[in-house]
């Protein structure tokens, strides 16, 4: 399939107090959080009505004559000597998108040598990996509040900022088409970014930003559903018991954290679908779990085809070594924000199907199923991947986003070209 001239810029922004050798449990535990503190009385997070920051002078572009140049990679971005945080509002698009899914390189278990990955989404696009919210991986901020007191709004405000800088400085972009893409919490970030280009394009009554698509994988939508859809999957999947998700679908009310709270028999359905965090990888629930977390002092032959379950310690190694600071969308067996959850979502906006379920294929095997709505929305699973869809399944996520790109839809034939 031929490349297209676009750019896709990729967000993979889990919330997650990220921490090496628990990073399911702490993730999960960390946006449980989030969804409590939404359900607060005088609650800091915003929970209103998703729309673009207003700013009487607009988004602010600054001069970027000789800065093209100056942003050659001759050290990775960041204060200098800054270690690499995981540790941020959300997962950083470095570490996880291009070194762990979908970049050109992953890392050893040496934690210092890269081999390739021969199924970049390079190979499709020139994709742009952007740390967002501010303190998230290499990125930071001088003012305190950046960090402190953030939210949607404010993120999707900071990204388009930077896009339209990012622009000004690569003005050979300007004009081609352009996807914006993630996973997870992205399911946020993503359509509000969009929402917000599409906005100011709107005012300014031309393409300020060439926005042609966006792709999320495994998205954070809605509360309720994305709650609701996880017990059913534990359930169906036999995770949990049938009486604790029983216990959890009629006691437990998630519009309500108080109710939740008050609740004996919702307590003890939650007690035992939390366990199902302890002993397996939650966002891919037949996957490898990580047994040896430390770096070895020869790399380890590794291939992009059978995911290494300990790979964050290796990336997390490789970004904080001080050589590399001075020199340099539903996968089906993820089981906290999973396929279950992104359908119950899709059915509440009651759109008309276009295209009727049907299973799409790969080297002659199925490679998940999909479902094209109307307005040419269309819901994707990849068979047998987890939260990280390029990481359990390279030439599927692979095969997915080049036919996002060319526009065309994902064949229902065995007949069709290898990747």
């Amino acid at each position: 399939m031929a490349t297209k001239a676009s750019a896709v810029l990729f967000f993979f922004l889990t919330i997650s107090f990220f921490i090496p050798l628990t990073h399911a449990k702490k993730q999960t535990e960390a946006l449980s959080q989030l969804y409590k503190a939404k359900l607060r009385k005088n609650s800091p997070v915003d929970t209103g009505r998703f729309g673009p920051i207003q700013d009487r002078n607009g988004p602010k572009v600054l001069p970027q004559e000789g800065m093209k140049e100056r942003d050659r990679i001759d050290v990775l971005p960041g204060q200098p000597n800054a270690g690499f945080d995981q540790y941020g509002p959300g997962c950083s698009s470095l570490a996880y998108g291009a070194l762990q899914e979908l970049g050109p390189f992953r890392v050893h278990s040496d934690g210092k040598t890269l081999y390739e990955n021969p199924f970049a989404w390079n190979h499709a696009a020139n994709v742009l990996f952007l740390e967002s919210p501010a303190g998230v991986g290499f990125s930071y901020s001088n003012t305190t509040s950046d960090v402190a007191f953030g939210g949607d709004r404010r993120t999707a405000s900071d990204n388009y900022v930077f896009l339209l800088n990012w622009l000004e400085r690569f003005p050979e972009y300007k004009n081609a088409e352009f996807y914006i893409g993630g996973e997870s919490y992205a399911g946020h970030y993503v359509p509000q970014l969009a929402h917000t280009i599409l906005h100011f394009n709107k005012l300014a009554n031309k393409t300020l930003v060439n926005l042609k698509g966006i792709i999320i994988g495994n998205a954070v939508i809605n509360d309720l559903t994305d709650n609701i859809g996880m017990v059913d999957y534990f359930g169906s999947h036999a995770l949990i018991s049938d009486l604790a998700q029983l216990r959890i679908r009629e006691h437990c009310n998630f519009s309500d954290d108080d109710a939740a709270a008050e609740s004996a028999e919702c307590s003890s359905g939650l007690t035992e679908a939390n366990r199902v965090f302890d002993d397996i990888d939650v966002y891919n629930i037949y996957g490898p779990v990580c047994f040896s977390p430390n770096l070895t002092a020869k790399p380890i032959k590794a291939s992009v085809l059978n995911f290494d379950p300990c790979s964050d310690n290796y990336v997390h190694a490789y970004l904080n070594s001080p050589e590399i600071q001075t020199n340099n969308h539903s996968g089906d067996t993820d089981g906290r924000v999973p396929v279950t959850s992104t359908k119950y979502s899709l059915n509440k906006m009651k759109l008309p199907v276009k295209t009727a379920w049907y299973p799409w294929f790969l080297n002659g095997e199925v490679g998940g199923y999909t479902q094209v709505y109307k307005g040419d929305l269309t819901f994707v699973t990849v068979r047998g991947a987890g939260h990280q869809v390029p990481s359990y399944s390279p030439p599927r996520a692979l095969s997915l986003i080049s036919h996002f790109l060319a526009g065309t839809t994902l064949p229902n034939s065995t007949s069709i070209k290898h990747y």
